[in-house]
């Protein structure tokens, strides 16, 4: 038996604790807030400032794991580095999850080292700088938090007016000290992809089944899979995730999003743990859902092969007010009696707005059409209701 501590206890990381678990390994999920989803199936937890570099050190210490799992964003990732040098297990590495947690380090990484194709972008730390960028790029321009998840803090500008507005909801939706904006050319995309990607100490690279999906907010909102691409463009999806994966090093899954354009194939983001748009998997989609496929990987589990072998959707419920409470869900049962369909409440304490509390998955044969099985998921996942505490 492993001990394996979590950095970052959300919805993601209990499915990976869960199959974790399935191996017999002793799990320690770790978050600033108590009763995080993932320490609700943990066999211990920790609750404190992931960011707060002693706090971090004296989790360590106190469980000594065998292996470290970063889950967010933000964690005191420099601190990663000298963890790995003492000879912890860092998933998937320190250099991956130091790199990918900040989007200036991947974005350089991805577009001047590794030579793959970008949206065009600058990067400002000051609001003249911010100007500055936004006449380089030119109108419409993506907004970002050089760190945040979840959509946080970005948005789409799209004229001079908005540039108070834009910055300042960048730097509140920031995490962590590093106060920076990274400002993207808009890219003319008729579809945003995943791919999926698990890496192995010894193996080759796997790839699952493209999945697309949908944004609001610059959060997704919902994913399927599979989803349509040319034959020319997925080999340059599968040649750009091999070449900045072997790059940052480690073996686990990486959530890797592209942009597909009547051009070609465009790199966007990445993630090296279990991705948002990736819980489509627990639709069946797959002989292994991302979630085994990253626990195998990082355990050095043998991964032969990765098979689609159903068509899936997964929608999220939102939340859409604010409750401190124990929140209630309505419409759980006639959601359930619709053929293939399944939920996952991901048991968080509390609601605010738009904030993810579960998701609708529904699947069919390999062959089906997919907008049909769009309508399906989307249409029960609305029909649930969030009953908080102000609501009551």
């Amino acid at each position: 038996m492993k001990k394996i501590m979590l950095l970052g206890s959300g919805e993601l990381g209990k499915e990976v604790i869960i199959s974790l678990q399935r191996y017999g390994m002793f799990t320690i999920a770790c978050d600033n807030y108590i009763n995080a989803p993932a320490m609700q199936v943990s066999d211990a937890f920790e609750v404190f400032d992931m960011l707060d570099a002693k706090s971090l050190d004296a989790a360590i210490v106190k469980h000594k794991p065998d292996i470290i799992v970063p889950e967010v964003e933000s964690i005191r990732t420099d601190r990663l580095y000298d963890y790995e040098a003492e000879g912890f297990h860092i998933v998937p590495s320190a250099r991956a999850a130091n790199f990918t947690m900040n989007r200036k380090l991947i974005r350089d990484l991805a577009a001047k080292e590794l030579g793959i194709k970008t949206a065009p972008y600058e990067y400002a730390s000051s609001r003249i700088a911010f100007e500055s960028a936004i006449e380089k790029i030119g109108l419409p321009c993506i907004v970002k938090p050089l760190m945040s998840s979840s959509g946080k803090g970005q948005s789409i500008l799209k004229s001079m007016d908005q540039v108070s507005q834009a910055w300042d909801y960048a730097m509140n939706g920031s995490r962590g000290d590093l106060k920076e904006v990274i400002i993207e050319g808009f890219i003319n995309f008729h579809t945003e992809i995943t791919l999926l990607t698990v890496t192995q100490n010894s193996g080759t690279t796997l790839f699952c089944s493209p999945i697309g999906h949908r944004q609001e907010r610059g959060d997704y909102q919902e994913s399927w899979q599979p989803s349509i691409i040319s034959e020319n463009d997925l080999i340059d999806a599968q040649e750009m995730a091999k070449k900045i994966t072997e790059s940052l090093g480690g073996a686990g899954i990486w959530g890797i999003e592209f942009f597909l354009t009547e051009d070609g194939v465009i790199f966007s983001e990445l993630s090296p743990r279990p991705h948002d748009t990736g819980m489509v998997t627990l639709a069946g989609t797959q002989n292994l859902n991302q979630f085994e496929l990253h626990a195998r990987a990082f355990l050095g589990y043998p991964i032969p092969n990765i098979t689609n072998l159903r068509a899936g959707v997964s929608s999220v419920i939102l939340a859409s007010d604010e409750g401190n409470s124990e929140p209630k869900y309505v419409g759980l049962d006639e959601a359930l009696n619709q053929a293939n369909t399944e939920l996952r409440i991901f048991g968080k304490p509390s609601t605010r707005e738009y904030r993810r509390m579960g998701v609708v998955l529904v699947n069919d044969v390999l062959d089906s059409e997919m907008e049909l099985l769009r309508k399906k998921a989307n249409d029960i996942s609305e029909s649930i209701d969030i009953i908080s505490e102000n609501q009551v």
